[in-house]
């Protein structure tokens, strides 16, 4: 008796891109709040992500790993369990329906002498997979100067890495996925 294959009636499907998020799995209490917030040292790094068009993405999700403010890598346990006091450096955050995203975190500092800034992973419709990126600190243009990725980078791309201060102290990143303003994303 031998068996055969069913005939194909249908077409494969497409493959699939990241997105839109589901909450299971990947949502957890404070995820955006890497140091609790308004504690001595917490500052807010936000931001809008675009796509191509210029248009908001409100359903990318956005993670953060940044050093401690005195250049420590955070090893500290609680990352999917904030305990409101240890500082994990790591975070999630989805975006708003306008496209915003938001952290609670800390400056951070220096590992190894290069200027100091956040590893980014964004994740978002339309991405067969996702983009590693960085957000550097505006404050010390030297560091910035010096800096070896930043150093191979023409100014334009250099200025679409580098993070703005708001008056209250806060940072300001936007991250557009194509198009004039494009990020500079990371291959790995």
């Amino acid at each position: 008796m031998t068996h055969e294959a069913p005939a194909k009636t249908h077409e494969p499907t497409a493959g699939q891109t990241i997105g839109p998020f589901f909450a299971y799995g990947t949502d957890f209490i404070q995820k955006h709040e890497i140091a609790f917030p308004h504690s001595p040292g917490a500052i807010v790094l936000g931001g809008t992500v675009f796509d191509g068009a210029g248009q908001p993405i409100p359903d990318s999700m956005i993670e953060v790993f940044g050093a401690d403010s005195d250049g420590t890598v955070p090893r500290a346990r609680g990352s999917f369990r904030r305990d409101g006091h240890s500082f994990t450096g790591w975070g999630r955050a989805f975006t708003s329906d306008e496209g915003r995203y938001e952290f609670w975190t800390r400056n951070p500092g220096s590992v190894g002498g290069e200027a100091p800034f956040f590893a980014v992973v964004v994740f978002a419709r339309g991405l067969p997979d996702k983009l590693h990126t960085r957000i550097y600190l505006p404050d010390d243009e030297a560091a910035l100067a010096a800096d070896p990725f930043l150093a191979g980078l023409s100014p334009a791309e250099r200025a679409t890495l580098v993070a703005t201060r708001t008056p209250e102290g806060y940072l300001s990143h936007d991250i557009h996925l194509q198009g004039e303003k494009e990020t500079v994303f990371l291959a790995y």
